[in-house]
């Protein structure tokens, strides 16, 4: 028997908030075809993502959005039962759905929900619930869906949102209780793990490569040096690119760079969990802030209240958007990796390969560990709520002296 084939249920959190179903003739379509309990548990997933995107960063109405989203899909779809008789056996039943889910409800690549055609939002066919992706090192960029398993992450971000759906619908008094959050507990996918996490960085002389790299293209034509500015930025700065991006709730502008009475350079950042966080600014940094306003036609430095866009777009106005901003780190990556394979050889340039943006913001952070900063004055500049969080994900000074002392250990 075919399984029914997933729709994409909801869009965009600014599409959400003045959502007009004429606009999308098939998801109203499909939806009027739910039968009643069906319905009523689609207006459920709407108001909960409201209420996510009016309360949460719009990062995480997405990853609450895609949760949400698969989860009634599988209930309306798949069980065909409604979610306010659901018992712990019944979250169990959608963990090991999600653990190994049918192909035809897997894609290889990301896909828009909606295309916008003729006036209208269309349902992407091409569009599915989970996302099974080649490393981008790989040669062979084919995938074998029936390999797909989500990692802890993965999962563990799976329980967070049901558990959230489930205590949002239990504050309206639409469900009696929360069976997600005590499947949790004997979900059998769950792995305890001992193991090292090092988090994902850039070696020194890789970093070095991705630097010269970036300014080498700088150097040869003035369009990169926005390339460069970013590059330092993320990296030095430890921003996340989120949050060098125009949002509808803020736009990075050059007004965010001031100076305290001691001449202190700062960075206002809006930050993850709608924090708003001043990053201390390296004198040395100043030398790229120069670089980029002076290629922009711009004073060297920001005057205080400038609202000139942060990082701003070659054509059309505003701000650039996190998507278009990787891209502009990409461009680095691949050339790095070309002249470091070059230069040294394809094994040592292999991480390269690998990078996302993120791990410049690892990178500039385990850097300043191991030069020795403090770790509150880091934790702060890094935005994590406490210390805890820092020494956890950067501080790995015991298991760099456990390897030491494995070293020496003997065969014979």
């Amino acid at each position: 028997m075919a399984l029914p084939q997933p729709v994409p249920l909801y869009p965009t959190y600014q599409e959400l908030k003045h959502l007009s179903l004429n606009d999308y003739p098939q998801m109203c379509a499909e939806i009027e075809g739910f039968d009643e309990w069906q319905r009523v548990h689609w207006n459920w997933g709407k108001d909960y993502l409201l209420y996510i995107g009016r309360n949460k960063s719009e990062h995480t109405y997405t990853r609450f959005r895609n949760e949400i989203e698969r989860f009634l899909l599988w209930a309306i779809l798949i069980k065909n039962q409604a979610i306010d008789i659901y018992r712990k056996s019944d979250i169990l039943d959608y963990a090991d759905f999600c653990w190994h889910p049918p192909v035809q409800w897997i894609a290889t690549q990301n896909h828009d929900r909606f295309i916008f055609e003729n006036g209208y939002f269309k349902s992407n066919e091409a569009w599915r619930p989970f996302k099974l992706q080649a490393a981008k090192s790989a040669v062979d960029k084919k995938v074998d869906k029936k390999r797909y398993r989500p990692s802890q992450q993965t999962l563990t971000s799976t329980f967070t949102a049901i558990i959230s759906f489930f205590n949002y619908l239990m504050g309206e008094e639409l469900v009696l209780g929360n069976p997600a959050q005590i499947a949790k507990k004997d979900c059998k996918h769950f792995i305890t793990e001992s193991q090292i996490k090092e988090p994902k960085r850039l070696t020194e002389d890789q970093w070095q490569y991705v630097l010269d790299t970036a300014t080498t293209m700088a150097d040869e034509n003035p369009l990169f040096e926005r390339n460069l500015f970013i590059i330092a930025a993320t990296k030095v700065l430890f921003l996340r690119i989120s949050e060098l991006s125009e949002r509808p709730n803020w736009s990075p502008e050059m007004g965010h760079f001031w100076q305290d009475s001691d001449h202190n350079w700062w960075l206002r950042i809006f930050g993850k969990g709608r924090k708003i966080r001043d990053v201390t600014v390296p004198l040395a940094f100043l030398h790229y802030l120069k670089r980029y306003r002076t290629s922009r036609g711009l004073t060297a430095l920001p005057d205080s209240g400038e609202n000139t866009v942060l990082v701003e777009k070659i054509r059309g106005q505003g701000g650039m958007t996190a998507r278009h901003l990787r891209r502009l780190v990409q461009q680095v990556f691949d050339q790095a990796f070309e002249r470091m394979s070059q230069s040294v050889s394809p094994a040592q340039a292999r991480k390269l390969k690998e990078a996302t943006t993120h791990w410049l913001r690892h990178t500039g952070a385990s850097m300043e560990v191991e030069r020795g900063r403090a770790l509150k004055d880091l934790s702060e500049d890094l935005g994590h709520a406490s210390m805890a969080t820092t020494d956890t994900v950067y501080v790995q000074t015991e298991n760099k002296k456990r390897a030491e002392s494995g070293k020496t250990r003997r065969v014979d």
